[in-house]
């Protein structure tokens, strides 16, 4: 007897799901039901359609119903929104464009509502020129906005994903930008140590930054809209694009016997089934486990969605498939730099008092020698027994294939020693022969083994060192040059010769310009007798809390040029 499968959404998980069951079960009767006029599009290119890197709208639409039905045998039905779902009659109602309102019987059904744009009760929120970004139609809109030539400003609310790339495909479109993020720093995922530089590539390309400081009210006015913050500053501007987040859009199953989380979204388990017999979910809408912390947790990210969209079809057809938890591995590009991080960060591991260690590396992307090497700072953080719990990179080379390694030595339950004894590709215009991974890997290797004690520029920021002697390992002239204020100098070639000039009774914090002559530095001064700890990631990594953004910044022309060592960096 063939099965009858209903689809409710498409996109990445439910478009999926429909086409693995398809080729999994040939029998089986498969109707997709979508809300929206697509089924299948391209939600992470919309940003780059407006800002009009991406020329055509139809490289957009991944699947149409009418290719679905020709490919795969499936009943798609678009503009149909299933308003409610009774799981003791096995029924769904739909509400059809064409239809109106009618019930449709199911065996299994496959939930893929997605998630839908916060839209706080803030005061003059409804106004015509706040806009979001979910779907196509959100981004014909947005569009149409932003071609008009009395459009010369915009106002981002909300730093994630989704706010930035906006931002930066807006100023690629000539308005003037804004950026507001009510928290302290842009990007979530990333520690604030990363998201800072990212921060500053946004403000050297003339995006203004309101960071720390949320909105308030909006007042409408006949030619443009003004933004009262908390802290009282307005904003006055064309067009908002509202993009604190998102919700599940999971209302229409508050009544059945199908469990929801705090927030809303679908409980499943890990074959994505609801508890529900017949009942599977996947996509934006469903908590999933953290693959490295085991908590519950929601991470609306692509390649997560499909991926459960394949496992619930696999379930469906009698194949015995389980998700093993969400990793978070993400990449976002904004102007000439690149972040991309996998695993927890140090803020997720702090809120559930995981015992973590952290190093930094600043390798470049390929062989130095080789022309248009470009540094990498890559964040490594991990357990004293060498499980891997997260990583984080910035560049603007090479940082994606890093991560996508360490992504994958996590998957596999790998340890800081994988990364050391990975035998990766090298070509001097490609890697060197030890790789930025490798290098993160002999670092963590030296922190667990013993060899080396290391503080983060956070850590000592935070710490009760006074005491301390900040010793700068660096050449007199990268001294002059900047230096952290308080810092004695000794470089490391000349410190054997000199290391009478250091009181053993006193802890010492060093540190070079990316680490590793810091490290060559702690093993004299371990060896001799000292309590030395090496600042991770040296004078590089510490040099970027200096950029600190409370207030609106806006860039002049020259900020793309300034070096970061030509200051003297208070940290104290």
């Amino acid at each position: 007897m063939s099965k009858k499968v209903l689809i409710v959404g498409g996109v990445a998980g439910g478009a999926s799901a429909a086409a693995r069951l398809r080729r999994l079960d040939e029998s089986a009767e498969i109707i997709m039901f979508e809300r929206d006029e697509h089924i299948s599009f391209a939600n992470c290119g919309l940003p780059y359609y407006i800002g009009e890197t991406i020329k055509d709208r139809e490289d957009l639409l991944i699947q149409t119903p009418e290719s679905m039905k020709s490919r795969f045998n499936i009943d798609v039905r678009v503009n149909s929104e299933v308003t409610q779902l009774d799981t003791k009659k096995k029924v769904v109602k739909v509400n059809s464009q064409n239809k109106g309102m009618y019930e449709e019987s199911y065996d299994y059904i496959v939930l893929s509502p997605g998630a839908k744009a916060i839209r706080p009760n803030i005061e003059g929120i409804n106004s015509n020129r706040i806009l979001t970004l979910r779907n196509i139609a959100d981004t014909d809109r947005i569009k149409e906005y932003v071609d008009k030539k009395d459009v010369t400003s915009a106002v981002v609310i909300g730093g994630g994903y989704v706010g930035v790339e906006m931002a930066e495909n807006l100023i690629e479109r000539g308005l003037h930008v804004t950026l507001v993020e009510a928290a302290p720093h842009i990007l979530a995922p990333f520690d604030s140590d990363i998201s800072v530089l990212l921060e500053k590539e946004l403000a050297a390309n003339g995006i203004e930054l309101v960071l720390n400081d949320g909105v308030k009210a909006f007042k409408d006015n006949d030619t443009s809209v003004e933004i009262v913050l908390n802290s009282e500053k307005v904003i006055s501007t064309d067009l908002i694009i509202l993009a604190i987040g998102v919700m599940p859009d999971t209302a229409f199953l508050k009544d059945t016997e199908i469990k929801l989380g705090a927030r809303g979204h679908i409980l499943v388990n890990d074959k994505m089934e609801t508890g529900v017999d017949g009942i599977y979910a996947v996509g934006d809408a469903i908590e999933v486990i953290d693959f490295v912390n085991a908590q519950n947790t929601a991470i609306p990210l692509a390649g997560p969605a499909n991926k459960q969209g394949r496992i619930a079809a696999d379930n469906i057809a009698g194949l015995d498939t389980a998700y093993k938890g969400t990793q978070g591995t993400s990449i976002i590009k904004i102007f000439n730099l690149i972040g991309a991080n996998t695993g927890n960060n140090e803020r997720t591991l702090k809120r559930l008092n995981i015992p973590y260690k952290v190093i930094f590396v600043h390798p470049v992307s390929h062989a130095s020698y080789y022309p248009g090497a470009q540094q990498i700072t890559l964040k490594l953080l991990f357990n004293d027994k060498g499980s891997i719990l997260g990583a984080q990179a910035i560049g603007s080379e090479g940082v994606d294939k890093r991560i996508d390694v360490i992504a994958t030595v996590i998957r596999l339950r790998g340890t800081i020693y994988d990364l050391t004894e990975l035998e990766l590709c090298y070509a001097p215009p490609f890697s060197s022969a030890k790789d930025p991974v490798n290098m993160a890997g002999f670092v963590a290797q030296n922190v667990i083994e013993g060899r080396m004690d290391v503080i983060s520029p956070e850590q000592y920021l935070e710490s009760t060192n006074g005491d301390a002697l900040l010793l700068d390992v660096r050449t007199v002239a990268e001294f002059e040059k900047g230096h952290i204020e308080g810092a004695v100098n000794i470089p490391v070639d000349s410190l054997r010769e000199r290391i009478g000039e250091l009181d053993k009774n006193k802890d010492i914090i060093e540190y070079c310009q990316v680490g590793l002559r810091g490290y060559i530095a702690a093993r004299i001064l371990n060896q001799n007798g000292f309590k030395v700890k090496n600042m991770t990631g040296g004078y590089k990594s510490a040099s970027t809390l200096k950029f600190k953004i409370n207030k609106t910044v806006k860039a002049a022309p020259s900020d793309k040029q300034i070096d970061p060592d030509t200051q003297t960096v208070k940290i104290k």
